[in-house]
């Protein structure tokens, strides 16, 4: 894809966002596009940035720390008033390997869907003095080629947190089925829009519970319509991706 192009699919992304806020009675304003630059280079990232976007996602922990440096590296030199905008989530299934190299470096993980990945996680967070931004990842589709937590295992699982100090449950994630028609994962956004009301109802000491992070290029518009607050969006933005770069 050509740079140029970036700019324009950023924009067209922001106003079906709008579009779809408006018709479900939502504040544009309160949807997060999350940019997925996963096998994108940073160029993209810079050039996103350039056009006002400031919040990214990746799937790999070495991509992530290794693009940031660059994008921050070029900020500093080129639009220094950007640096402290920009915001790296973790979207991708993390190993627990991986955590020590993560923690500081990304403004949330959206994948959490084990009691020992979300213990390493409050570990190293501890560790390095901080409190961590998590969602819990749900396999809302219970389909076997997917991480997450079963949805009637997730508020026993949420329970199963509340002694861990150093997190902070933010919310949930999912990533839907894929599909032909948006319209069919509707009946999936909207089962986790009612379980993310039922969560944020407990009154553990660690739960934040304002995110909702659901919908991608494909139903994005459906999800937002159903409550989703962040929506990931990568090959609207960015094209199509060439997966025999993955790192």
């Amino acid at each position: 894809m050509s740079l140029d192009n970036i700019s324009e699919n950023i924009d067209s992304i922001k106003d079906r966002i709008k579009k779809a806020a408006l018709r479900s009675d939502r504040d544009p304003n309160s949807i997060t596009l999350i940019a997925v630059s996963k096998l994108n280079p940073h160029e993209s990232v810079e050039e996103a940035v350039r056009h006002g976007q400031y919040e990214f996602g990746e799937n790999w922990v070495k991509e992530l720390l290794e693009k940031e440096d660059a994008v921050n590296s070029y900020l500093e030199s080129s639009l220094p008033e950007c640096r402290d905008k920009i915001k790296w989530h973790f979207i991708g299934h993390l190993q627990t390997n991986k955590v020590k190299n993560l923690i500081g470096k990304t403004v949330m993980i959206h994948s959490v869907d084990s009691y020992k990945l979300a213990s390493f996680i409050d570990n190293e967070s501890k560790k390095k003095d901080t409190v961590t931004d998590i969602l819990l990842e749900i396999n809302i589709g219970d389909e076997e080629s997917k991480y997450g937590i079963k949805p009637d295992e997730a508020v026993p699982f949420v329970n199963s947190l509340k002694e861990l100090k150093n997190i902070r449950i933010r919310g949930l994630m999912t990533v839907a089925p894929i599909c032909e028609d948006p319209e069919s994962n509707r009946p999936y956004f909207k089962k986790m829009r009612e379980l993310f009301v039922d969560i944020k109802s407990k009154n553990n000491d660690n739960i934040c519970m304002d995110v909702l992070s659901m919908g991608m290029t494909l139903d994005f518009e459906v999800a937002i319509e159903e409550g989703a607050t962040h929506v990931r969006v990568g090959t609207g933005i960015f094209g199509a991706r060439d997966y025999g770069l993955k790192i």
